[in-house]
């Protein structure tokens, strides 16, 4: 099927379905009221399903889950074109502009017989050239607020280590943490619920440094963490509704037991 579409057509129909979506006097009122502010969430929800379905290797929903991460794009760039601030095609030739610009040894004269670590250093070096373009002057300057936490917390450490502000290795961090921890206790023990919220947040950003020097995605590990505590506890619920009870029935004792049952079993089934 994907072999006897037009992309150009269809493209087209989208821009034009999401105009008349748009009509001020005859479009859908909800897609009216929508903002850049409304719509932003729905944009990270989105890219996180269109991940969710990778993860599941659901190749058969991923068209529809990266059209509806395309209609988000194709939203906010009708809102702008409303507002005389730029339109589609000035977001499709930006990020033309850009792979070009990142890419001379594929569009321009450069050599691309290269190792993997001096394309990662001449990568950043032309990231460098376009935020001096933005004026972001700062090492830690145009890292989005608006990433996961954990993510942004990577970023901005790797940022700083670029420039020599990092521990010489994981130990150094494994120590930092236990530092940390005993912080986070003297908090509890002593200290207001905002010193509390603040060393847990220490904390915290401590972990996803180590993430960053075991070379782990910790948004990915929270995720495979998440799915396997929602797998075990659902094999709980399953043990206990074919005795026609529920967790309510149940104590904390019984579901530990049928918990480490569910991890052996996991474990033998690999």
């Amino acid at each position: 099927m994907a072999d006897t579409r037009d992309p150009s057509a269809e493209i087209t129909r989208l821009l034009s379905i999401m105009a008349a979506l748009r009509d001020p006097k005859t479009g859908c009122p909800w897609d009216i009221e929508q903002t850049f502010a409304t719509i932003a969430p729905y944009t990270i929800e989105e890219a996180h399903e269109v991940e969710d379905a990778i993860q599941r290797e659901a190749w058969e929903e991923l068209p529809g889950e990266l059209g509806d991460l395309l209609l988000q794009v194709v939203f906010q760039a009708q809102i702008a074109q409303e507002g005389g601030m730029f339109d589609f095609a000035d977001c499709a030739a930006a990020i033309s502009d850009k792979l070009i610009f990142r890419h001379p040894h594929v569009f321009g004269d450069e050599s691309r017989d290269k190792s993997a670590e001096q394309q990662v250093k001449d990568w950043e070096a032309i990231k460098a050239v376009e935020r001096a373009g933005k004026a972001e002057r700062g090492t830690l300057d145009g890292v989005a607020l608006g990433l996961p936490a954990l993510t942004r917390a990577v970023k901005l450490q790797n940022r700083a280590a670029r420039v020599g502000f990092d521990w010489p290795g994981p130990g150094d961090v494994l120590a930092k943490i236990s530092e940390e921890t005993a912080e986070l206790v003297e908090a509890r023990d002593e200290l207001g619920p905002d010193a509390l919220e603040e060393e847990f947040g220490d904390l915290m950003f401590v972990m996803a440094n180590l993430a960053r020097h075991l070379k782990i995605d910790p948004e990915l590990a929270l995720r495979r963490a998440n799915a396997k505590f929602t797998r075990r506890f659902q094999s709980i619920e399953s043990a206990l509704a074919a005795e026609g009870r529920s967790p309510q029935d149940s104590h904390l004792a019984e579901m530990d037991r049928l918990w480490d049952k569910a991890k052996l079993a996991e474990k033998a089934a690999r």
